[in-house]
């Protein structure tokens, strides 16, 4: 079970390092009008399925499911945002420091307490962004602050869904999150909109493909075996798009900037273990 397990996570690490390096190649579109056909393209998917299984679009916690949709689309957008001025890498590796701020969050809103192991974690992952900052001349001052904005945007969305729990449905949740996604990107990107020309139709919805199929694998290699056996293994996320970045979008990266990559990937992974 457990290599099956292995191989979903790895499936869902290649379509969402897969989706990362589309965005990167059609960064010439308006950042909304890529919000828009990621939502769309994945829309495709929750629908039938919604309806093949007869599950109510509505759900049931309403006022959470628009909330986590409405914070959901503002971390995309960000991220979306972020690789547009860092290297595919160093974005994914700092946009994946969102369980530090979830656990803050939670901290206040959920009253759970943090181990004093974990913040001496969240201190080594904090020193790899100080390092990929203070040390890679591919990071700049604004690239920096639309991942660091991300992933305080998606520790926000792990509370929502904490919250919303087993009440509604994980595809219920997604289709929300898409909804909401593809009505603010496509309305705020009417003013730039760019039309799209031959493949790039195909390139622009295949996002949507791509994100669906990240997570129903990782929800996949959830379900399969135990949640502290697998989540680590979403990391390797990073590792396909630098090399996908290298090979394809010929983006390098210097010694430090590994050493900062590979300490923020320690510090989470061992926060992880800890915290189980």
């Amino acid at each position: 079970m457990y290599k099956k397990a292995i191989i979903y996570m790895s499936i869902s690490a290649l379509a969402f390092a897969l989706l990362n390096v589309f965005v990167k190649k059609l960064g010439y579109f308006n950042v909304y009008q890529i919000v828009f056909f990621r939502s769309i393209g994945t829309l495709l998917f929750t629908f039938p399925f919604l309806i093949k299984n007869k599950i109510s679009f509505l759900g049931n916690k309403k006022l959470l499911l628009i909330s986590r949709g409405i914070v959901g689309c503002v971390a995309m957008t960000l991220f979306f945002m972020s690789i547009k001025h860092l290297s595919m890498g160093s974005a994914v590796s700092i946009r994946y420091i969102s369980p530090i701020f979830a656990a803050v969050f939670a901290l206040f809103l959920l009253k759970e307490k943090i181990k004093y192991l974990q913040w001496f974690c969240f201190g080594i992952a904090f020193f790899g962004v100080v390092l990929l900052k203070g040390f890679d001349n591919q990071i700049n001052n604004i690239g920096l602050l639309y991942a660091i904005s991300s992933a305080v945007f998606t520790g926000l969305v792990y509370i929502f869904i904490r919250k919303i729990g087993n009440s509604d449905h994980p595809v219920v949740i997604i289709n929300y999150f898409m909804i909401i996604s593809a009505i603010i990107g496509g309305v705020l990107c009417v003013n730039n909109w760019t039309n799209p020309k031959g493949i790039e139709w195909l390139l622009l919805l295949s996002l949507g493909v791509y994100g669906y199929f990240g997570q129903l694998y990782m929800t996949k290699a959830i379900q399969t075996t135990e949640i502290n056996q697998v989540a680590p293994l979403k990391y390797i996320e990073v590792i396909f798009t630098m090399i996908i970045g290298a090979i394809w979008l010929d983006e390098t990266y210097t010694l430090v900037s590994l050493l900062g990559i590979l300490l923020i990937l320690t510090g989470l992974i061992l926060n992880f273990v800890i915290k189980r």
